[in-house]
């Protein structure tokens, strides 16, 4: 096989690969937002939350760039990643996302889902290029400022669009779907993000120091995919009237202990 050929069949291995890591990720996280929505406590809800922004801005979005890192290549350079860039992403993902799914609410309103779908689109697109902050090579990158304005628009879109499914469907069936559609618009984010770069290699440049990508990227994806099964047992034991019957159990035990203690 050519070497031509050899990088075209890996870089449709790791789009695939890619694609699914950010599908799973979103509908979990997703799955987990529609069971927020039920919930009657406020512990309850931001343990959903929590485990939506781990599932949707630590899989979804941070570890499936990551993945589809692993096909970028500066020929006659070595490349390696800021250990610190690399974590900075990671909490941004996770810590807007979380933001994002907090403005949403627990009703259905328009201002509402169009401002959390902004904040959620703008994480993806800044976790994006903060995640190509910790690219190291010997050059540097510049980006083409359309490209860049067309990833924004399709992360806030898509953001939103699958927000607005995830609140107003019922079926799980098309709440699947709705994961779906994240999971698409978190790639083609990506690799619109990857079109707008621009890599001017310099060979004379000192060589880079930093972290292979596939050093840190197999622990943390082996990590990542351990961390998802607390998220999808949580979702596939429990149904949106069972979170509200046990909220709703916790409330009287709750009031019960108080004027236990009360009375005596």
């Amino acid at each position: 096989m050519s070497d031509e050929m050899h990088h075209f069949s890996m870089g449709i291995w790791l789009l695939g690969l890619a694609f699914v890591v950010s599908v799973v990720g979103s509908v979990v996280g997703l799955a987990c937002t529609r069971h927020s929505i039920s919930a009657t406590t406020r512990g309850s809800r931001m343990r959903w939350l929590s485990m939506a922004a781990l599932s949707i801005g630590g899989v979804g979005i941070w570890l499936m760039h990551f993945i589809a890192m692993l096909g970028f290549s500066v020929p006659g350079s070595p490349i390696r990643y800021s250990l610190m860039w690399t974590i900075v992403s990671a909490l941004i993902s996770v810590t807007a996302v979380f933001i994002g799914l907090l403005i949403i609410g627990t009703k259905f309103r328009l201002s509402r889902l169009l401002v959390g779908g902004l904040v959620m689109g703008v994480a993806v697109n800044v976790m994006h290029y903060t995640g190509m902050r910790a690219l190291r090579f010997q050059g540097e990158i510049h980006y083409d400022v359309y490209f860049v304005a067309l990833s924004l628009l399709i992360a806030v879109v898509a953001a939103t669009v699958a927000l607005l499914f995830t609140m107003i469907l019922e079926s799980t069936g098309l709440r699947f779907f709705a994961g779906v559609i994240m999971g698409v618009a978190v790639v083609s984010m990506h690799y619109t993000g990857m079109a707008a770069v621009e890599v001017v290699h310099d060979p004379s440049a000192k060589v880079p120091e930093g972290l292979e990508v596939f050093s840190f990227l197999f622990p943390v994806f082996v990590f990542g995919l351990l961390a998802l099964a607390v998220p999808i047992v949580a979702v596939l034991t429990t149904s949106d009237h069972v979170t509200a019957h046990m909220d709703s159990a916790a409330d009287d035990l709750a009031l019960e202990a108080q004027e236990f203690a009360v009375r005596d």
